[in-house]
């Protein structure tokens, strides 16, 4: 067995993350050869995130990742087991990599092509790791992608705005609006963009609700009252329908359609995507 130095071993250390005593019996199991090393620490990883991987990873964190073009938009759910490790500056910047990694991948994808690098740094860090979800937004035609992180990390939401005059893609005052809807979502947890995102179940339900409610009045205003009770019901649940966390006067419809009139164009909000840690 080949001798092993000290800056050896602090070497594997400043490359892998790993404990020192780990790193020193990798280097005395090869021989010294440190991407050997290296080689071996990864798949050691896999057998410790093994180990790991029964156990309730219930906290974590949400990142998003946006291209430089502000086409294109990658969020992604990281799940760990304590709240330490999510307010830690290693996992944290794990979080924000596979945030970059998943620009280049499709919905739910980053667990599989991240497989080996996240048991890495579940041998690095100690705690079971779950990629949990990842979803990629790229801009249909003209636009730009809007974003926002709550609660440090807990609730992330992301959002494409749609425009018709190519000036306005990526602008700031479109991204800027679709901060605003992000931030939107992430208070007020919409159940649909609009009232044909809602579940028909859903709808009808609240409508029989409602029509006990108004068992024995004349029938000439019930259907008037039903009418009026959906469109609160509505107001309540529907994206564009309710009322701006911050200003709640205005509509989130109302406040998209200002934007277009000061930019000329004819704006939309697409979609969105809110992902809440544990929810």
């Amino acid at each position: 067995m080949s001798q092993i130095t000290a800056s050896q071993v602090k070497e594997l250390r400043t490359i892998t993350n790993v404990g020192m005593m780990e790193c020193k019996k990798a280097l005395q199991d090869t021989n010294g050869d440190l991407e050997a090393a290296i080689k071996l620490l990864r798949e050691r990883g896999l057998a410790v995130a093994a180990k790991k991987a029964d156990r309730a990873a219930n906290e974590g964190l949400i990142e998003i990742a946006v291209s430089a073009d502000g086409k294109t938009g990658a969020m992604v759910e990281v799940n760990c087991e304590t709240d330490f490790v999510a307010k830690n500056e290693n996992f944290q910047a794990f979080v924000a990599d596979l945030a970059q990694k998943g620009l280049a991948v499709g919905d739910n994808e980053l667990a599989a092509a991240e497989k080996d690098n996240l048991a890495f740094k579940v041998s690095e860090i100690g705690e079971n790791l779950v990629i949990n979800r990842n979803a990629t937004y790229t801009v249909q035609g003209e636009g730009a992608i809007g974003k926002y992180i709550h609660l440090g990390g807990k609730v992330g939401v992301m959002v494409e705005i749609g425009c018709e005059n190519a000036a306005n893609s990526g602008s700031d005052a479109l991204v800027e609006l679709g901060k605003e809807v992000a931030l939107h979502v992430a208070a007020a947890s919409p159940a649909a963009l609009t009232r044909d995102g809602l579940p028909s179940e859903l709808v009808e339900s609240e409508r029989a609700l409602y029509a006990k409610q108004v068992e024995g009045k004349p029938a000439n205003i019930i259907e008037k009252i039903l009418d009026g009770k959906l469109s609160k019901f509505y107001s309540q649940v529907v994206l564009l329908e309710q009322g701006f966390v911050k200003d709640p006067d205005i509509t989130v419809q109302a406040l998209v359609d200002k934007t277009a009139k000061d930019l000329g164009d004819t704006l939309s909000v697409r979609r969105y995507v809110r992902y809440q840690i544990g929810g």
